[in-house]
C-alpha cells in the first residue's frame, strides 16, 4: 500500500511545521459539572485544509472524538482533562496515483487549568496496487470448547484494474509480538527510535514467495500462515485451506518445523506455492500473535530477500539489546507495501503504536478465539463509480461484529460472488480502512 515519495510528487508545498494551540477554560459540564478544556488543533502540509477528520482519542478511556476542520484547517474540541493522542488522515489524487498525508502525535496533556502545546508532524505515502485485505489470526474454538489458534492466514488482495506483478515479496511483522507488551523502542520525547532512520524491524524473520506473484485486477491470493490443511476435519469452526490456488508458509529446513503449526501442507497445494523463511530469533515456529500482531508486506526489489536477510549488516536489535531472541531485519520505509497494527480489544488503553503514521495511522482491535477475521472495508464511493458493477453490488452486510461493521452497507463477499468489482478503502489508517468481522471469508464458501 505505501512506499514513501516525500521527493517524487510534483506538487511545490512543503510541509510546514504545525502548531497545536490549547484554549484553557473552567468551564462546566452542564450534566456533571465536570471542569473542561477546550483544545484548538492547527492542521497544516496540505492544500486541502477544510473538512478533514480529526480523531482525539483519550488514551486512558479509549474514548475518541471527533471534529472537522474549518477553511484554515482549525479542529476545535472541548474534552476532559487527561492524556489524548490526535489523528488526521488527508487524501489526494494526482496523475493515477493516490497520495496519502499522515499525522499522529501522541502523549497530549491536556489540563484545564493551564495552556498546553503540542506539535503534530504530517507526512506523505504513496499507495500501491497490491494490499492486505483481510487477517485472520485470532483463532476460534474447538468442538469441546477449548481453543485452536493453528489457522491463521492473511489475504492479499489487487486494489486496481490493471495486473500486478511483485517480485521479491515478502511478508514480516513489528515487535514487540503483541500491541500491549512492554515496548522499548522509543525515546524519551516519544518517537520510535527506528522512526527517525525510515526502516521497519522484522522481528523474528521474514517470509517470501519463491517466484514473482501475480494478482489478477480485483482478484485476491489466500497465504496460509500455518496450518495448510482442511482444518475443519477436526475443528468446525475452522478454515479449509485444501485449495490449489492457495499459498502455504512452509519451510522446515529454515528453522520454522514445529509440526503443530506446521503440517505437511494439502497435497492440492503445489509446491511451488510454498513460501521460503529465514529464521532470526529463537524456537520452531514464526510466532505470530493471536491477540495483537503488527504484519506489513515488502518487496526487497534489486536483491533477493535470501541474499538480504543473509547479510548481518542488515541486523537490528529490539529495544536496544542483544542475543539472537531479540534479532531483527531492518525493512527501509520505501520497500513497505502495505501493513497495519492489531490492538487487543480489550487491552487498547496499554497498547502503543509499532509503526509510523507514515504505514498505519491508526489501529484496528479483536477479540481472539472467536473465529474473528479483520477485513478492509469498501471504498463506496470508488466501487459505485466502476461502470461495471451497476445492478450487482449487495447491501445489508451483517458479518461486522458489535459497532466495528463496513460503514458502507456493502456486502463484499457477496458482491464479488455477484460478479462485482470491489475497491477498499486504502488510507494508511487501519481505524478507518478496518473492522473487525464475525469470521473469516474463506467460511463463507
Amino acid at each position: 500500500m505505501i512506499t514513501q515519495s516525500l521527493n517524487s510528487i510534483r506538487w511545490t508545498s512543503v510541509l510546514l511545521f504545525l502548531s497545536l494551540t490549547l484554549f484553557s477554560s473552567c468551564l462546566s459540564d452542564d450534566e456533571g459539572g465536570v471542569t473542561l478544556a477546550d483544545l484548538s488543533l492547527q492542521v497544516t502540509g496540505t492544500e486541502h485544509l477544510e473538512g478533514l477528520e480529526v480523531r482525539l482519542t483519550n488514551t486512558g478511556t479509549a474514548t475518541t472524538f471527533t471534529a472537522t476542520t474549518d477553511a484554515d484547517g482549525i479542529a476545535t474540541f472541548r474534552v476532559a482533562p487527561g492524556i489524548y493522542e490526535a489523528v488526521v488522515s488527508v487524501v489526494h489524487y494526482n496523475d493515477g496515483q493516490q497520495f496519502i498525508y499522515n499525522g499522529v502525535t501522541s502523549n497530549i496533556v491536556l489540563n484545564s487549568q493551564q495552556p498546553n502545546v503540542a506539535a503534530l508532524e504530517v507526512k506523505e505515502s504513496r499507495s500501491s496496487q497490491v494490499i492486505i485485505k483481510e487477517l485472520y489470526c485470532g483463532g476460534c474454538l474447538r468442538d469441546n470448547g477449548s481453543t485452536f489458534q493453528y489457522d491463521k492466514c492473511i489475504i492479499l488482495y489487487n486494489n486496481s484494474a490493471g495486473r500486478a506483478e511483485l517480485s521479491n515479496l515478502c511478508i514480516g511483522m513489528v515487535g514487540p509480538y503483541n500491541g500491549h507488551s512492554n515496548n522499548n523502542n522509543y525515546t524519551v520525547e516519544g518517537k520510535l527510535t527506528y522512526e527517525l532512520e525510515n526502516f521497519l524491524p522484522a522481528i523474528h524473520g521474514i517470509w517470501w514467495f519463491q517466484q514473482p506473484l501475480v494478482i489478477e485486477p480485483f482478484s485476491q491470493v489466500v497465504v496460509n500462515i500455518c496450518g495448510a490443511v482442511d482444518n475443519t476435519q477436526t475443528v468446525s469452526m475452522s478454515v479449509n485451506y485444501a485449495h490449489s490456488d492457495y499459498y502455504a508458509m512452509y519451510d522446515p529446513s529454515s528453522g520454522y518445523y514445529n509440526t503443530s503449526y506446521y503440517p505437511t501442507p494439502s497435497s492440492v497445494i503445489p509446491t511451488d506455492h510454498y513460501l521460503k523463511a529465514r529464521e532470526l530469533g529463537i524456537g520452531n515456529g514464526w510466532t505470530f500473535s493471536v491477540t495483537s500482531p503488527a504484519v506489513f508486506l515488502f518487496q526487497t526489489h534489486d536483491i533477493s530477500p535470501e541474499d538480504f536477510s543473509a547479510d548481518v549488516n542488515n541486523l537490528w536489535y529490539d529495544g536496544g539489546r542483544t542475543g539472537q531472541v531479540y534479532a531483527c531485519l531492518k525493512i527501509p520505509n520505501d520497500w513497505v507495501l502495505d501493513g497495519f497494527e492489531v490492538y487487543q480489544k480489550t487491552k487498547v488503553a496499554e497498547s502503543k503504536k509499532r509503526m509510523p503514521s507514515t504505514i498505519d495511522a491508526g489501529y484496528v482491535t479483536m477479540t481472539n478465539y472467536l473465529g474473528h477475521a479483520l477485513y478492509r472495508n469498501v471504498d463506496e464511493a470508488a466501487t459505485k463509480a466502476l461502470p461495471e458493477n451497476e445492478g450487482k453490488l449487495v447491501y445489508g452486510y451483517a458479518l461486522g461484529v458489535d459497532d466495528s461493521t463496513d460503514p458502507s452497507g456493502i456486502d463484499a463477499e457477496a458482491s464479488i460472488r455477484n460478479g462485482a468489482h470491489i475497491i477498499f478503502k486504502d488510507t494508511n489508517n487501519s481505524t478507518v480502512d478496518f473492522h473487525e468481522r464475525q469470521q473469516c471469508s474463506l467460511r463463507d464458501e
